[in-house]
């Protein structure tokens, strides 16, 4: 039995030990807490006959908390389809660098998109609006089909309320504009890819009006005359050259494009072509 220096009373280390006399550790329970509190003051460095004991109880070995460790956050795969490369590149170079977030593939066309989003399965397509083969919008539906839950965030260089509401019956989680930072792009990919949608605020109230039917589209009172009219309204074609390719008189083709005006709220064909964009009417 390991002795203790004379000088050793009972008493208390200030703080946490209780110390003892030799005659109190030579009996049981005491020897074997001496032994044990021994070996943990040597692993602090401290004399071991200096205490025992921490306040009656018997010294334990550290365990591991029972608290899980936290797990980091699901990746976000998504599918870039943007034709032009510049643009494309410094997208995806930004997304790079966003901590969970990596494109797997990248499309210039919706023929392509269709193909890269059926074999990466991606959480979230980023979608241009405009492409060399088509509409994007137009192609949600079938983006959707080939990766079933992808969501679609739509990239545009114009914002309306038209283009709004056709995203959402499309079935598309939202639209960014292009003039957008980076930064906001890539909150919009986690906030879709989490179940949530974007849209600019200032769209909300015209895309209610439009999904409930409160407002009128201005492309529904147009005949499909009309509608031919404007289109070569926006190619910039003269009354004349309409006359020509409708295969009606000039004073008919006239009438047409007066028409259209009217019914658009336009002044003239400039400002027809420029409500006919807006509305979303000449895609």
């Amino acid at each position: 039995m390991r002795k203790f220096p004379d000088n050793i009373t009972s008493g208390t280390v200030p703080g946490i030990y209780r110390v003892l006399t030799p005659s109190t550790c030579d009996s049981p329970p005491y020897t074997r807490r001496w032994q044990e509190a021994g070996t943990a003051w040597k692993a602090w460095g401290t004399r071991p006959n200096s205490v025992i004991a921490s306040r009656g109880a018997e010294p334990t070995e550290p365990r591991e908390t029972d608290t899980p460790m936290p797990t980091a956050s699901p990746l976000i795969r998504l599918v870039l389809v943007e034709d032009h490369a510049m643009v494309a590149e410094a997208i995806e170079l930004a997304l790079a660098r966003a901590p969970g977030i990596a494109v797997a593939a990248r499309a210039g066309t919706i023929a392509a998109a269709l193909t890269e989003t059926a074999r990466a399965q991606p959480d979230v397509v980023v979608l241009d609006r405009r492409l060399p083969d088509g509409d994007g919008i137009a192609a949600i539906g079938r983006l959707a089909a080939a990766a079933p839950g992808a969501r679609v965030l739509v990239l545009t260089g114009e914002a309306t309320a038209s283009v709004a509401a056709r995203v959402v019956q499309s079935g598309g989680a939202g639209l960014l504009v292009k003039s957008s930072r980076l930064g906001e792009l890539e909150s919009a990919v986690r906030e879709v890819a989490a179940g949530g949608v974007v849209f600019p605020p200032g769209l909300l109230p015209g895309v209610l009006d439009r999904l409930t039917g409160r407002a009128g589209h201005p492309g529904a009172r147009l005949t499909a005359r009309e509608r031919e009219t404007l289109l070569l309204l926006a190619e910039g074609v003269s009354t004349g050259e309409i006359s020509e390719r409708l295969g009606v008189t000039r004073n008919t083709a006239r009438n047409h494009v007066q028409h259209v005006l009217a019914k658009l709220g336009a002044r003239s064909k400039l400002e027809a072509v420029a409500v006919a964009r807006r509305e979303g009417l000449l895609d």
